[in-house]
């Protein structure tokens, strides 16, 4: 224990001793109702912050978890009761917003579809002989569900194109198994691949290739996913290679970054936010070159002021642009800016 906590301590005053890098001023959050809650917040193609509210009360039901004996905690894949919700889409410093009634998946994620539809996507997915918890919803723009679909267990991203386009990374339990996926009589598990590109109807479309079929390895979980109209790009456990995927072709870089949990791509230039421990405010910047990615520079990122980064933070990496939202703000930093210095 004590060569743990000595190795952590170590970890962290090499983090504190990085550059600071600075965001710039962020923007306030639009609540659509004054006492609304974040749920979730992601970004969609255009680079609008598409979010998930409800009430205080709202939110917990939507966060809903079952204890089991010694104090386990599984995620529910359904809310403890329907909720009233809202989706508000924000440019800027304005936001449209469309109204949810009786919201059933747990641990929702939202992303913008064509003609004004929103898709909604629970983590968790409970597999049944009489067939599986339908974890995805189409909502139209009046708020109406008018399809649902089973995307799989053990969802960590979903982003969708500017044509429909769905694409679901997951993480391990996603891929090898739980809530009833992946046992003797039972199917395997929708996300074994690791990444799975489904169609604007929510139909499986491609899949990430096994280790036979690609020399980057498998999936095991999908720790950072960047989702353009031209190109995916993934670092996934347990290599961390940097892979893009782009007409349905693989292409990858050797990585020695571990654990970053968002990327983002300008050209030949990769930024890396994240880590394992005290590394999950370190911001790496590097150049792909031959079979690798080479590290150039090395950051700690920081809110405006040089105050260190929430505990519970939502960053996302959408082309070249990393997307860091708390509770209240949401910031943007451009690779291209970094890359000048």
């Amino acid at each position: 224990m004590k060569g743990w906590k000595g190795r952590r301590r170590k970890g962290k005053q090499t983090v504190r001793a990085l550059p600071k890098w600075e965001l710039d001023e962020g923007v306030p959050l639009v609540r659509p109702d004054r006492g609304d809650v974040l749920v979730s917040a992601s970004i969609g193609p255009a680079g609008d912050l598409v979010a998930l509210w409800s009430t205080g009360e709202g939110e917990a039901a939507l966060r809903s978890v079952t204890t089991q004996p010694g104090w386990a905690t599984f995620p529910d894949p359904t809310a403890a009761r329907p909720v009233a919700a809202r989706v508000s889409r924000q440019v800027g410093n304005t936001a449209g917003v469309m109204p949810l009634a009786g919201l059933t998946l747990a641990h929702p994620s939202v992303q913008p579809l064509p003609q004004g539809r929103v898709l909604v996507v629970g983590a968790r997915c409970r597999w049944r002989a009489e067939g599986p918890d339908h974890n995805a919803e189409v909502y139209d723009g009046d708020g109406r569900i008018e399809a649902r679909a089973t995307l799989g267990d053990g969802i960590e991203h979903v982003f969708t194109t500017a044509s429909g386009e769905v694409w679901v990374g997951y993480f391990d339990e996603g891929v090898y198994g739980n809530y009833g996926w992946g046992d003797v009589n039972s199917a395997p598990p929708m996300g074994n691949s690791g990444l799975v590109r489904f169609s604007p109807q929510l139909e499986p479309a491609w899949r990430f290739p096994s280790h036979v079929d690609n020399d980057w390895d498998a999936i095991d979980d999908c720790n950072a996913l960047n989702v353009t109209d031209d190109a995916i790009w993934t670092c996934y456990y347990t290599d961390f290679p940097i892979v893009q995927i782009r007409d349905d072709s693989v292409t990858g870089w050797r990585n020695q970054v571990d654990g970053a949990r968002a990327l983002v791509v300008s050209g030949t230039r990769v930024g890396l936010l994240g880590g394992y421990g005290p590394d999950r405010d370190r911001f790496a910047v590097g150049e792909l070159a031959g079979q690798a990615m080479r590290v150039v520079g090395e950051y700690r990122l920081v809110l405006p002021g040089g105050g260190p980064l929430p505990a519970h933070v939502t960053v996302i990496g959408r082309g070249e642009v990393l997307h860091v939202i708390t509770a209240d703000h949401w910031y943007r930093l451009s690779l291209d800016d970094v890359a000048k210095q």
